[in-house]
């Protein structure tokens, strides 16, 4: 079956509203793409070789995908994906792709299938809707295509028109790949993100491993808490000078709370010795957003929080395939409280500035809107991860702005490890902001060209004002 992407996709039926809304998107759809915050791999870019095969590029790493997938009862392992203990999984890239085409009508109605209709349709130029029956015709168009010059990782950067791309990176990465980009003649800018969560983490059960490797790039034994603060603050400055302008930390809770110096060493002296509890997790966590959060006003490094995710929900995924496959799962956060030390002694310092995300959006209006509409360090992130979709973006702007202003806000990040899913979800993003402001226009809220002005500033200039870019 032919399928062509409509030009008016996700714009209002309403003729008058649709017509200022293709006006504005016209005026920001070639805007170069900034992606401050995602989790592709560098070394898909240092390294510039060919997608290995279809299944690899769209299915294997992307739990948007599987999950779907695994929810209707379709086993990982027949995906492809990798489990922990080595043992054998489906490594026919044409049977998990034949699995995968039979099952696409699952996505209907999901982001996935407005990212992967771009990516079909504008990136591979396929005008086929993919289903069991020309399942392995499209997959031979697209590795035909995957092996050609034009669709090397690089190419498709340059294709894409991303000018910054942040990647996603532990405290002990070497960031060699970084340096491998840096140093080659293609001279585009990918640039690391500081995640500590599996040092600052004590409940992670990786903990001990992640401080033993956090030892070895520092070159000392880290045996106090003193000595651990000093190995993030050198680790900081490493990654700042290999272009990092943030610092990222996906904590269970955004609680906030400051410990003494002697509190904060016996914690860290109980972890060492694998004697720390929950509560005193959640207590150095704490703890630790207040100290990086001390030491974003010293490097200026901007602090993304990331909260209010169960990470590994289901231990059956977790033990066998590992963090990351699909099993994280939304709780219900609150902010008022919780941020409100960290708030009251750097909430008001120019120096710093805070992004805070959200799974829970009951907190957009009653919460989130009113303290970023506040305290001038506080910004308020795009609708994030489950709601990074048409109707979690509609949510976004409606509950939050009448409060916040669109100035408290940050613009658009893909949070993505799938890389040619980036100006699907980028061009998603457009249209739903062109929408928005095209509304507003027509209730005489905005003219019309304050909605065009706007448009760039939340497409391109709020994004490389924030992250400092």
């Amino acid at each position: 079956m032919e399928t062509e992407l409509n030009l008016d996709r996700l714009f209002s039926p309403d003729p008058a509203v649709r017509d200022i809304a293709r006006r504005i998107y016209q005026s920001i759809k070639d805007l170069p793409i900034i992606s401050p915050h995602g989790h592709v791999d560098p070394a898909l870019l240092s390294d510039n070789k060919n997608f290995p095969d279809p299944a690899r590029l769209f299915i294997v790493l992307d739990h948007y995908l599987f999950r779907m997938l695994y929810s209707q009862g379709i086993k990982l392992e027949s995906l492809g994906i990798p489990v922990t203990d080595g043992s054998v999984v489906e490594s026919d890239p044409r049977k998990i792709w034949q699995l995968f085409a039979e099952n696409f009508f699952l996505f209907r109605g999901t982001p996935s299938s407005i990212w992967l209709a771009y990516e079909f349709g504008v990136v591979f130029g396929i005008k086929e809707k993919l289903t069991g029956n020309n399942a392995q015709k499209i997959y031979d168009q697209i590795q035909e295509k995957i092996n050609s010059p034009e669709f090397l990782p690089r190419a498709l950067f340059d294709r894409f028109n991303i000018e910054v791309l942040s990647t996603t990176d532990s405290p002990a990465d070497s960031l060699e790949h970084h340096k491998k980009i840096r140093e080659s003649v293609w001279g585009k800018k990918v640039i690391p993100c500081f995640r500590p969560d599996g040092v600052t983490d004590l409940s992670n059960s990786r903990w001990k491993s992640n401080i033993n490797a956090l030892e070895k790039v520092v070159g000392y034994e880290i045996d106090s808490y003193l000595k651990f603060l000093q190995a993030l603050a050198e680790r900081r400055a490493f990654f700042k000078e290999m272009g990092a302008t943030s610092t990222d930390h996906g904590v269970f809770s955004p609680y906030t709370h400051e410990l003494s110096v002697n509190e904060a060493e016996t914690i860290f002296q109980k972890a060492l010795n694998g004697k720390a509890e929950l509560k005193d997790a959640r207590l150095f966590d704490a703890h630790m957003l207040m100290k990086m959060a001390e030491m974003s006003i010293d490097d200026g490094l901007v602090m993304q929080i990331h909260p209010g995710s169960f990470r590994n929900h289901n231990p059956v995924i977790y033990e066998r395939f590992g963090p990351d496959k699909g099993c994280d799962i939304p709780l219900q956060t609150e902010y008022t409280l919780n941020l409100k030390e960290l708030l009251n002694k750097y909430g008001n310092n120019p120096a710093l500035t805070i992004i805070v995300f959200t799974l829970d959006e009951t907190t957009y209006s009653r919460e989130l809107a009113p303290l970023a509409g506040h305290y001038p360090a506080m910004k308020l992130g795009p609708a994030w991860w489950f709601h990074d979709s048409i109707e979690g973006m509609i949510r976004f702007r409606r509950m939050a702005t009448e409060t916040a202003g669109f100035y408290n806000t940050v613009g658009f990040n893909d949070d993505t490890r799938a890389f040619v899913s980036i100006p699907a979800r980028h061009d998603l993003a457009r249209r739903i902001d062109s929408n928005y402001l095209a509304e507003l226009v027509c209730k005489h809220i905005l003219s019309l060209d304050e909605a065009m002005e706007l448009a760039v500033d939340l497409t391109y200039n709020l994004v490389r004002k924030t992250y400092k870019l």
